[in-house]
């Protein structure tokens, strides 16, 4: 039988170089060389030759069959290069344009002011503590000195989940954990950020929710001294190296003696203003000696060790750093008054 192997070596090669993509090239791969394809049914022709001239024949077919697949390669090769540099150029950017404009977003003014009064703090020595926002009554008010009998356990203000649970109302929860779990680890000092929940009307300067930051020192020999020390350094961190506080007798259940603490005004220097009501001094924080009574509800023993606790707001902190004159404006999500608190990098 016959064949003229080079017109059909040449008819099925200009097939491969007329194949204009990847996609094309292997649809006509399986038709040339697949197990169904052409070259595999010229194999089939030799059951019809003469013995004598299979040999030949069949040569002859996989000499094909071998520069096809060369073929077919490196057209492969060709086409896929061709294609990405299709891309490339597709995709290729112009320097020379001008870049967008992006747009960062940026920390929230409370984020701001809970990171840096942490980062004072941790200067100082102390561990950042962190707890559940629904919390048990038992550490939310009876290890903290407040019976059950006492108005801030009153329905009208608190959330309370169920008998048992509430949300916390004070992160002094939190110290309270805190004493549980390392009374026997003297000394203690850690300071306890977190939200805090009360049943409260929302206005200029009081929310429904707002966060705290608590500070807690126990150990032997801790003194009122201490904690004036303490809140002095970070007022003059916080509001300038200039700032005087000044000590007012308190009451908190929680601590004895009690005392709020104020701020020279960052403003006029103590002298008066607005910001101040003309008194020269800004309240900041509550403080005080731990109650020796809560002390020893957690195992401790309050004639060998003493400490001194804190509360910071840090709306009310923001507010006076920041010029705020609406705490409403801390929650809004107003993108115009958020742009005006840098991004940290």
């Amino acid at each position: 039988m016959s064949r003229n192997w080079e017109q059909l070596t040449e008819q099925l090669m200009e097939k491969i170089r007329s194949a204009g993509s990847v996609s094309a090239l292997e649809q006509l791969r399986v038709e040339m060389l697949g197990k169904k394809g052409s070259v595999n049914a010229l194999m089939q022709e030799m059951k019809s030759l003469a013995p004598e001239d299979r040999k030949e024949f069949g040569m002859a077919v996989n000499n094909l069959k071998k520069s096809l697949e060369e073929r077919v390669a490196a057209r492969m090769t060709e086409l896929k290069e061709n294609e990405l540099n299709e891309q490339l150029a597709k995709d290729k950017i112009d320097i020379t344009l001008p870049a967008d404009d992006f747009t960062y977003g940026t920390l929230h003014p409370l984020t701001l002011v809970q990171q840096e009064i942490e980062d004072i703090f941790v200067s100082m020595g102390y561990a950042v503590v962190e707890g559940p926002e629904v919390e048990f009554d038992v550490y939310n008010f009876e290890k903290a000195n407040i019976p059950a009998d006492h108005p801030a356990r009153d329905m009208q203000d608190t959330f309370y989940v169920d008998v048992e649970r509430l949300l916390r109302t004070q992160t002094t929860a939190i110290q309270m954990r805190v004493l549980e779990a390392q009374g026997n680890k003297l000394p203690i000092k850690v300071v306890c950020p977190g939200k805090v929940y009360r049943r409260d009307d929302d206005d200029a300067t009081h929310s429904h929710q707002f966060v705290q930051m608590e500070g807690l020192v126990v150990g032997e020999g801790i003194t009122q001294a201490d904690l004036k020390g303490t809140l002095e350094l970070f007022a003059r961190s916080m509001f300038g190296p200039q700032r005087e506080i000044r000590l007012r007798q308190s009451y908190f259940p929680f601590t004895e003696p009690s005392q709020e603490i104020d701020v020279s005004c960052h403003v006029c220097g103590g002298k008066g203003c607005p910001t101040c009501k003309g008194t020269g001094w800004i309240e900041i924080l509550g403080s005080g000696m731990v109650h020796p009574h809560v002390l020893e509800m957690a195992g401790i023993d309050s004639s060998k060790y003493s400490g001194f606790a804190f509360g910071i707001g840090i709306e009310r902190t923001a507010m006076l750093k920041y010029g705020i004159d609406d705490i409403r404006n801390l929650y809004l999500n107003n993108l115009k008054f958020l742009r005006n608190y840098k991004r940290f990098d």
